[in-house]
This record gives structure tokens, sequence and C-alpha cells, in this order.
């Protein structure tokens, strides 16, 4: 009686050791614990927590929380880059195409016409020859003065406003200075010296009179 007693007591004791030697340590309601003894035996660090359910272990979660937030920064600096690109501004001017004459004779610039604002703009110094006009320059007011028998114009650079003859009248484009070339709005030049203007395709024909 007291051999089969002893026995089943050894036997009891042999469950709890190999439990507690499988699982050092009690799991709580998520079916993890922290490792406190035989830790090295299992892979495991002291006080490491981990899961005997199959579970991931805290060190998975972070580690999974770290990447998915590294994505999210990789894909908020793309998203800053394609906000930082701007579009490529309008050009101020291009080169004109259109060819100039004056009473049948072609003009020829030294520098191509520029479109300005939907205007024709062309060198005014081989305009004005071409149409025997005279020009002055006065550098304290920024003024370009034109002259032909009785008609006097004055241009401002960078000015919608140029009197014609006594009157003010507004440009859509204002006179421009490029790369020491002055440009100025061809059709009030023209009309202000006493000319007419009509256009053929891109030929702008000037008539003077005599």
């Amino acid at each position: 009686m007291r051999i089969k007693l002893i026995s089943s007591l050894l036997a009891i004791f042999m469950i709890f050791a190999t439990v507690a030697s499988a699982h050092p340590g009690r799991t709580d309601a998520n079916g993890g614990h922290t490792c406190r003894t035989n830790c090295a035996k299992w892979g495991l660090k002291q006080g490491e927590y981990h899961y005997h359910n199959g579970g991931s272990s805290s060190s998975s979660k972070s580690s999974s929380s770290s990447s998915s937030s590294s994505g999210s920064t990789k894909k908020s600096n793309k998203s800053s880059t394609a906000t930082q690109k701007k579009a490529t501004p309008k050009p101020e001017y291009i080169k004109s195409a259109v060819q100039v004459k004056v009473n049948g004779s072609k003009v020829i610039f030294t520098e191509s016409p520029i479109i300005m604002n939907n205007t024709n703009l062309v060198p005014l110094r081989e305009m004005a020859k071409a149409m025997k006009a005279k020009t002055s320059w006065d550098s304290k007011t920024q003024t370009i003065t034109v002259t032909k028998d009785k008609y006097k114009l004055i241009f401002t650079l960078s000015s919608k406003k140029v009197k014609v003859n006594g009157k003010e009248v507004t440009l859509q484009a204002a006179p421009k200075e490029i790369k020491g070339t002055t440009y100025i709005p061809l059709r009030v030049l023209v009309e202000g010296l006493g000319a007419s203007l009509t256009s053929s395709g891109n030929t702008l024909a000037v008539k003077v009179k005599d």
C-alpha cells in the first residue's frame, strides 16, 4: 500500500517537474508570459515576453510595426517630392517668323522680331531706319523718342504707356530691351509715323507716304 502511494506521489512530482521545465512561468490571458528561468535553454533572453500558443512575440510585433512605419514614411516622402515639382513657367516672349517690308523692300533685322502678349515687336533701330525716322535715347528717364517730319512718339522701356503725337496711348505689350536690342511694338510705331500696316500670311507690309 505504501509502495503504491509513494509511486503515485513520485509520478505526480515528475509530471509537475516536466511541465515546469517545458514551460518556465505562467501564461497570461493572451497565452504568453515573460521568461524568468531556463531562458537560454529555450533560446530566449532573460525577461523576454513570448507565446506558447503559436502567437508572435513582442519583438516580432515591434519589428512589424517598425517596417510598416518605414513604408509609410517612404510613401510620404514620394508624395512630398511629387508636390514639390512645379510646372515649367511659360516664356515671356518667343521669336517671330514674321517678315516686314517697307514700300516693297524687305527690312533686314540683326535680331529676329519677337511676339509678346500676342503683339509683334521689332528691333527699333532697323525699323526706324527703314522708315527714315530718327531716334534718341534718354538714359535718365529710360525714354526713346522717335521723330519724322511732324510725327513724334515717346516710348518708355517696360511701360505700356506711350505718347503718340502728344496723346497717351496704352499698349498691349511694353517696349523691351533684350541683350542690348530695343524692341518696339510694330503697329503703334508704323501708324504713329503716319504710315499704314497690312498683313498677308507671315509678311507685314508697311506703306510709307511720300
